[in-house]
């Protein structure tokens, strides 16, 4: 067992390094926020600062994605992403020791930008440790631990917030991650025996396709994060529904976790960009439901939908972004982000001024679809170019 899981050239110990690394950037430093949300907004925050703190967190993620994109050396890469670790450990222990708004604010920022160094570098480490010819299906399970994320940390909050408040809760999960990136400090480390600034790759142009596919991701951290912020509240606020936001929430997390291995190995068979397409048009129709339906099942639907596509499609844009800039994946996998996280510091502040003329959450969610819907057909004009660089 010690010969494979602390071994830093295996396969299985590098995703595994990956996925916790990812249940730390993702699950602790953005996603516990939207978990935490409701009962937060019960005895801490209302829900216009709340906005103020997700595009504050989108913020900081989307300069540390731009930052991803200027680190060349490997040294630096596994400098940054270790630096990423302790930024998640300090600003989680702080919101549950703290209660300052301006603290809250640069915590969530800086939380940010190590998510980032976590997501984008960590995941251009793992591309490159691994040791296979085509790495689709195995960076389908290491993107597997973005839904991980989710489920891990709302069933931790969970099981805390029966006996203990939303304070005790972050310090649970600052816990966690001494405990998840101790593991991932150690396996993605620098390996003498494997030059990787010396990894080759198809040549890399920044043309229309690249282009398009920058855009369309923009589209789609526009539709990912309207759920991503509010999905508790949304269900909780439709008649009849109230208190059913906190399950829907931990179903994202559950049916993220097989979503991407199950796309990627379509997108392996049929296409990426076919099977982008596919994803975004079933996003879109999870934004939607919650407006024309007041049924249980249909908008528990709406949260699998969502869970089951968001997930994957930041699996399906990073690898097929980094097999374009193989050479050097963390560049164009840190451009994508970029515009991603563009797209998620837009969304809540359009969100938070029109909840707040209309008093609910239906503007937001068309206009949201709206601006994917856009995505979809720019990418589907343009999607025989993937082909110039990879039949996959």
């Amino acid at each position: 067992m010690r010969e494979i899981f602390f071994n830093r050239e295996n396969n299985v110990s590098i995703i595994l390094a990956g996925i916790f690394a990812l249940i730390v950037g993702m699950g602790v430093a953005r996603f516990a926020f939207t978990s935490l949300l409701p009962s937060m907004l019960e005895h801490r925050i209302d829900i216009s600062f709340a906005g103020l703190l997700a595009s504050i967190n989108y913020f900081g993620y989307l300069l540390g994605a731009i930052f991803a994109i200027f680190l060349k050396e490997l040294s630096k890469k596994i400098l940054f992403f270790r630096i990423g670790l302790i930024i998640c450990f300090f600003t989680t222990i702080v919101l549950g020791l703290n209660t300052n708004d301006f603290i809250w604010i640069v915590s969530r920022f800086i939380a940010g930008f190590g998510s980032a160094m976590l997501m984008v570098v960590g995941s251009s480490l793992v591309m490159s440790r691994l040791k296979f010819e085509d790495k689709t299906k195995a960076m389908g399970i290491h993107f597997s631990g973005i839904g991980f994320s989710i489920a891990v940390t709302d069933i931790i909050n969970r099981v805390v917030l029966q006996n203990n408040t939303w304070e005790k809760a972050w310090i649970i999960l600052a816990i966690l991650v001494i405990i998840l990136g101790s593991y991932s400090f150690y396996i993605l480390n620098e390996q003498k025996s494997i030059n990787f600034n010396k990894i080759k790759g198809k040549p890399f142009k920044f043309d229309l396709f690249v282009i398009v596919l920058i855009f369309t991701y923009f589209t789609v951290g526009v539709g990912f994060v309207i759920q991503g912020t509010f999905l508790p509240d949304i269900i909780n606020s439709i008649k009849g529904l109230e208190g059913f936001g906190s399950i829907s929430w931990l179903l994202v997390g559950l049916s993220g976790i097989p979503s991407c291995i199950i796309w990627m190995r379509l997108a392996y068979s049929f296409g990426s960009v076919n099977i982008i397409l596919i994803c975004m048009l079933l996003l879109i129709a999870s934004i939607l439901i919650p407006i024309y339906t007041t049924n249980l099942f249909l908008n528990l639907l709406s949260a699998i939908l969502y869970g089951g596509t968001f997930i994957a499609l930041v699996g399906l844009f990073l690898n097929l972004g980094g097999k374009i800039a193989s050479s050097n994946p963390a560049f164009l996998m840190g451009a994508l982000t970029s515009s991603y996280g563009v797209g998620q510091i837009v969304a809540p502040l359009y969100a938070i001024a029109l909840i707040e003329k209309y008093k609910n959450y239906d503007s937001t969610l068309y206009l949201t679809a709206f601006i994917m819907f856009l995505g979809v057909i720019i990418l589907f004009l343009n999607k025989k170019k993937e082909y110039l660089y990879a039949n996959n």
